[in-house]
This record gives structure tokens, C-alpha cells and sequence, in this order.
């Protein structure tokens, strides 16, 4: 009879993810790189806050696989990230570049933000315009709190009913008026594909939906912010200019641009 791999353990709160130490700090490791390419050793130690034997052997693993490289004692994303990303079946080259990014950016005249969900976050993987309130934010936060996004809410209104559930679930005690802002805009995002979100006191409005591929799956999100006193007026101009672009990538080819 064929082995039968013992299921994960589930942790107490529904099964959701949980955190590890090693995979913290490696993933530390890579995003403190993401933002801060060139750090050296003792940069990424004061970052990390763990001992210098344990940041040495993490460093040397990323590199042996080519998560990092190193340059004159320098450290910078490696060509593994790429390669990931390219070959994921998700993001393809092609799909949507930064081409697409600016071009909508040029339209509607406000940053352009390109996010996939990252467990129960949302990563930024490219923008186009971003002013430097809405830019530095982007920058200094790589891991966006799902309900507190525009990006995030329309990729969580995405999911299965039961992987939804779970989700909110998780967050309902930490995150409990996030959850219930959630649930009351839910029907609205469904219907018209677009969520919503103020942000920076205020200062700042985000209007997001969905990047499907040619299957009709959703892949990523694209969402546009800029200054309330401006978007705010002119929402439902930029709710269809987004539609129509994002639209209209999902139907060009998805053939590789070059070899990596």
C-alpha cells in the first residue's frame, strides 16, 4: 500500500497559518533586500536582531540558491525570485507589464499599484507614479494587511465562500471592525468588481479590482490611489478607465517576452 504523508498539524485558530521562526527570519532576510538592495552582513544582523552565526548560514543558503547574490560584500535579490515568478502560472511575462502600468497611469493621472496576495497579505510588485507619501508607504511596508486595502478586499472577495470564511475568521478577534467593514462593502465589490479604501488619515483615496488571466482566475490586483480632494470627484471616471485597462490585458497573448 502506498505511503500516506502525515497531514499538517493544525494550529488552534482554524488551521490558519502560523509562524516560524527560521522562515521569519529568512523571509525578513529577502524583503529587508527587496527595499534596502546593498546591505552588507552587519546591516542585515541589526535588521534581523539574531545572532550573527544564524544570519551567516541563512545568507549562505539564500545565495547557494540563488535567492540573493552577493557583490563586493553587497547583498541584492537573486535571479530565483524572477525565474519564480515568470514560470508561476500566475504573473506571466506578458500579462501585465510596466508598460501597462504607466500607461494607465499616464489616463488617469494617479499612482498605479500592481499587488498579489502573499498568505494572508498583499504584496506590491510594481507601480507606475506613485507620489512619495503613497510611494514611501509601498516601499517601507512590503506586506499589506489584506482588509486594510482596496487590493486586498477585492482579492479576498475572490476566494471560495469556505477559504473567505476561514480568512475572516482568523482575523475576526485582531482585526474585528476591518472584518465587519468587510462584510457590509462585500455585496458591492461582487456586483461592480471594485473596492474602496481611504488611507493616510484620510489624505489618500485607492480604488481597486481584480487581474484575471485568460481562464478567467484571478492572479493579482491593480489598484489606483491618489489625493481624496482629487479622486474622490472623479471616482467613477477612474472606476471605468481601471475596468477597461485591466480588462483588456487579459485578452492579449501570453507568450514570453524573452528567456530568463
Amino acid at each position: 500500500m502506498a505511503d500516506v504523508p502525515d497531514p499538517l498539524p493544525q494550529s488552534a485558530d482554524n488551521g490558519g497559518p502560523q509562524t516560524h521562526r527560521t522562515i521569519d527570519r529568512v523571509t525578513q532576510i529577502l524583503e529587508e533586500v527587496v527595499y534596502h538592495p546593498g546591505m552588507t552582513f552587519a546591516d542585515l544582523v541589526r535588521a534581523l536582531d539574531a545572532p550573527r552565526s544564524s544570519v551567516h548560514g541563512f545568507i549562505r543558503g539564500l545565495l547557494a540558491k540563488g535567492w540573493l547574490y552577493e557583490e563586493d560584500h553587497r547583498f541584492y535579490l537573486g535571479p530565483a525570485v524572477y525565474g519564480l515568478t515568470m514560470v508561476s502560472g500566475h504573473i506571466r511575462a506578458g500579462l501585465v507589464t510596466h508598460a501597462d502600468l504607466a500607461e494607465l497611469n499616464k489616463k488617469s493621472g494617479v499612482a498605479v499599484f500592481l499587488g498579489v496576495q502573499a498568505g494572508d497579505h498583499v504584496i506590491n510588485i510594481d507601480e507606475a507614479g506613485a507620489d512619495p507619501l503613497t510611494g514611501f508607504a509601498a516601499r517601507k511596508n512590503i506586506r499589506r494587511t489584506m482588509l486594510a486595502t482596496a487590493g486586498g478586499k477585492v482579492l479576498l472577495s475572490s476566494r471560495p465562500q469556505a477559504e473567505r470564511d476561514a480568512f475572516l475568521r482568523r482575523h475576526a478577534r485582531d482585526e474585528a471592525e476591518l472584518v465587519e467593514q468587510f462584510l457590509a462593502e462585500y455585496d458591492g465589490i461582487k456586483e461592480t468588481g471594485i473596492a474602496r479604501n481611504t488611507l493616510h488619515a484620510g489624505k489618500r483615496f485607492a480604488i481597486a479590482t481584480a487581474v484575471k488571466n485568460q481562464s478567467g482566475q484571478v492572479v493579482a490586483e491593480t489598484t489606483l490611489v491618489g489625493a481624496t480632494e482629487e479622486v474622490e470627484p472623479r471616482v467613477d471616471e477612474l472606476c471605468e478607465l481601471l475596468v477597461r485597462h485591466v480588462n483588456s490585458w487579459r485578452e492579449r497573448s501570453l507568450k514570453a517576452r524573452e528567456a530568463i
